[in-house]
């Protein structure tokens, strides 16, 4: 009797035994699964951290690729703008004059067998240039002009304000009898001229006349044949 108890008794033991093994066992699967899934939990914000670290390098590489670019073509821009003359500098171009800009007097001086001085200032609040080319002086109906009294084409001129430019004319560079008798000269400021003017002289003889450049000195523009 006692035998068949102590034979439950050990029956009962072995039993519990197993079962609390393997609760232990089932504990300790448990807390290494926590423990893993835990690992990886922390390791993919940390992945995510330098993803976005990387991201907002990229970004900051390519702000500053973009600044970089903005940069250049602003330089580019700023150095184009405008015009070039070649030399580094920009220069204004200013306009033709024509003969309806310019203030115009004439005098009659004895030098050189005497010659015809013409006188032209820019009216007010104008400013344009007399280019490097004789004037265009005709006489009479016929249009007789003016050769040139040099072999050399002149500087151009800038008038403005009291800046002056003068041009000489001999009427009569013969030495023959004859010519034409006339009391006024046409003046342009080349063949292009649209507008030229009349300008009233001494009654002059008219016969292969000739014309200066134009000169910023009035001496400069005595017409020597």
């Amino acid at each position: 009797m006692f035998g068949n108890r102590r034979k439950a008794l050990l029956v009962s033991a072995a039993l519990v035994g197993g079962a609390m093994l393997m609760t232990a066992c089932q504990d300790t699967d448990a807390a290494t699964d926590n423990g893993a899934a835990q690992s990886s939990s922390s390791a993919t914000p940390g992945a995510s951290s330098g993803s976005s670290a990387a991201s907002s390098s990229q970004g900051t590489d390519k702000g500053a690729d973009q600044r970089s670019d903005t940069a250049g073509k602003g330089t580019k821009d700023g150095a184009g703008s405008g015009a070039d003359t070649g030399n580094g500098k920009r220069e204004q171009v200013g306009q033709v004059c024509g003969a309806n800009d310019i203030s115009w007097s004439t005098k009659s001086e004895t030098q050189a067998g005497g010659y015809i001085l013409i006188t032209a200032k820019a009216k007010p609040g104008i400013t344009c240039v007399l280019p490097a080319a004789l004037p265009t002086v005709a006489f009479g109906s016929d249009g007789t002009e003016a050769g040139p009294a040099e072999q050399a084409v002149g500087q151009q001129i800038t008038l403005s304000g009291s800046t002056t430019a003068y041009a000489g004319v001999n009427p009569k560079t013969t030495n023959a009898d004859g010519g034409k008798e006339l009391d006024s000269i046409i003046v342009a400021i080349g063949d292009d001229d649209s507008n030229p003017v009349s300008l009233p002289v001494d009654t002059i003889t008219v016969d292969s006349p000739i014309v200066t450049n134009w000169h910023t000195s009035p001496a400069d523009a005595v017409p020597f044949d």
